[in-house]
Parts: C-alpha cells; sequence; structure tokens
C-alpha cells in the first residue's frame, strides 16, 4: 500500500487498516496544526485505491475495521465517496466499520440523505475536531467554523445513525482565556451531546503561527495543572446524554476514562487528587507526550 506523507488516525483507530484516500486537509489553516503543512490537499483516484485494495486483500480479508485518512476524507464529493466504499465492500467484505475525520464544513455538505447512504455503505463512525466551546478562541485559531454550525452537523450525524466522536484542546485559550475556554467548552459538550468525547493537550508545534505567537510573547501555555483544571471543569458541566469520555491520548499529563455522567463523580475525584497532591509523579513526564 502507499501513503503520502506522514498519516494521522485516532488513537481508537490503533488496529483499523488505514486507506488513504485523500492527501491533507482540505481547511489546512489551524494555527495550532502541523500534521499537514509539507502536503497540498488532492482527493486520490479511485484506481489508486482499488490497486492498494488489492494489494492488501490478501493479507487483510477478515479485517473489521478501516480508517479512511486523510485530514478530512468525508470532503470528498458523494459521487467519488460512495465507488470507494463500494469498492472497499467488495474487497473486504467482513468490514464491520469505516471511521473517517470530518469537519463542519464537510458533515454539512453532505445532506441527510447522503449520510444516510453512507451509513448504508459502511461509515459507522466521524471524527470531529470542535477543539473549544469559545467562539472567540476558533476564531484566533483560524478555525474557520461557528458553534452553531457544529452543533448542526453534529446533530445531522446523529440522526444518520452514524456515531460521532469529538475531540477538544486543552489549553488551546492560553492562560489568559483558560477558564472562559474550559467552562465553554463544557457547555458546549453538554450541548451536543457527543457519542464520544476525547480530550488532547495542546503543544506548540513549531513552524506553526501558534509557535509564531509563542516566541512574540503573545501565546503561553497553562501547565500542566491548570490543563487539569480545564478539565475538571469542562467534565463538571456534562449533565445529561451518554458520552464516553477519555484523555488517553499521549499529549495529556493524565489519562482518564469513563462514562458521562455515570461515572463523572470519580472521574472529577481522581482528578482533583491529583491537584491537591500537586506530584509531579502522578503526571505523564514531558518526555513520553506527543502528538
Amino acid at each position: 500500500m502507499r501513503y503520502e506523507g506522514t498519516v494521522f488516525r485516532p488513537p481508537s483507530e490503533a488496529d483499523s487498516l488505514i486507506l488513504q484516500v485523500t492527501i491533507g486537509c482540505s481547511h489546512n489553516r489551524c494555527t495550532f496544526c502541523g500534521c499537514h503543512k509539507e502536503k497540498r490537499f488532492n482527493i486520490r483516484k479511485l484506481d489508486d485505491v482499488q490497486r492498494d485494495l488489492e494489494e492488501v486483500r490478501p493479507y487483510a480479508r477478515h479485517v473489521r475495521r478501516i480508517f479512511l485518512a486523510d485530514g478530512d476524507a468525508l470532503i470528498m464529493p458523494q459521487r467519488m465517496m460512495v465507488p470507494m466504499l463500494e469498492a472497499i465492500r467488495e474487497a473486504l467484505p467482513y468490514t464491520e466499520r469505516i471511521g473517517v475525520y470530518g469537519n463542519t464544513k464537510s458533515i454539512l455538505k453532505k445532506t441527510p440523505e447522503e449520510l444516510a447512504e453512507l451509513r448504508k455503505l459502511g461509515i459507522g463512525i466521524v471524527y470531529l475536531g470542535v477543539e473549544t466551546g469559545d467562539q472567540e478562541i476558533l476564531d484566533r485559531v483560524h478555525k474557520g467554523t461557528r458553534l452553531d454550525d457544529t452543533a448542526a452537523a453534529v446533530e445531522r450525524v446523529k440522526a444518520a445513525g452514524i456515531k460521532i466522536s469529538v475531540s477538544i484542546l486543552l489549553g488551546l485559550g492560553g492562560v489568559e482565556r483558560s477558564q472562559i475556554h474550559a467552562e465553554r467548552t463544557g457547555e458546549f459538550l453538554n450541548r451536543i451531546k457527543p457519542d464520544f468525547g476525547a480530550a488532547l493537550s495542546v503543544m506548540v508545534v513549531p513552524g506553526t503561527p501558534l509557535a509564531e505567537e509563542q516566541a512574540r510573547g503573545e501565546f503561553t501555555v497553562p501547565d500542566a495543572y491548570m490543563m487539569l483544571e480545564e478539565l475538571h471543569t469542562i467534565l463538571s458541566y456534562y449533565e445529561d446524554g451518554r458520552m464516553y469520555f477519555t484523555s488517553a491520548h499521549a499529549s495529556n499529563y493524565l489519562p482518564i476514562r469513563g462514562w458521562l455522567p455515570d461515572e463523572k463523580k470519580e472521574m472529577l475525584e481522581g482528578i482533583e487528587y491529583v491537584l491537591r497532591a500537586r506530584n509531579p509523579r502522578y503526571l505523564r513526564p514531558e518526555y513520553l507526550r506527543g502528538l
């Protein structure tokens, strides 16, 4: 199989077959992200994807899960995506779920009927980077989305019978907007009630606009304990609607996981214990953190 550049996938897709159907990210302007800067966005030809499927077919015929890379493969027009999904089903008939990154724009470009069609063809989960519930921060990092649109996108995915997994980024507001970021992100998660939620922690990537802001003294990364305070605040806002939430990503200082709101009390108490102790031994060391 052929891959162009570094390929990223959600942690929960670690055991999935990674099939690259698009190159890069169609937006690729977020100030904090350095994942696809070396790539120019394009959609791979169906013939190329089919050749990859034929190559892997003898070794992965019984594969159960597939993840479609790169950054937002859902942006593919329906007339191109449907044949690719059909080719996957033909080559790997035991596939039970296909996952894909999406963004607010790519989701809303799909009609409810188109999303339902994708569900029938195997799309079982869409991963969406929400990042924050604070519109000012979203504008500052050039996310290119409005919160009301993102809420509508989440609802459209759920209505199609597709699972939605959203990620948030601890520390994205810097020290200055840390509390506002946490409160509004908690409120927004409680509003959209995704099936899955994941927290990552901001890590300044060299060469990004965020790194330039940091160098000019315009952005200060919150320390580990401030990020844990953000996480505590975010979780405290969640009231109803079952969501499996995790902070197990390698960028985080403290891995926690559990069902909200059922296990919220235990999760909050775990964070509180670490915040009281202020013992670095309870935190993931810096040399083990990564994106």
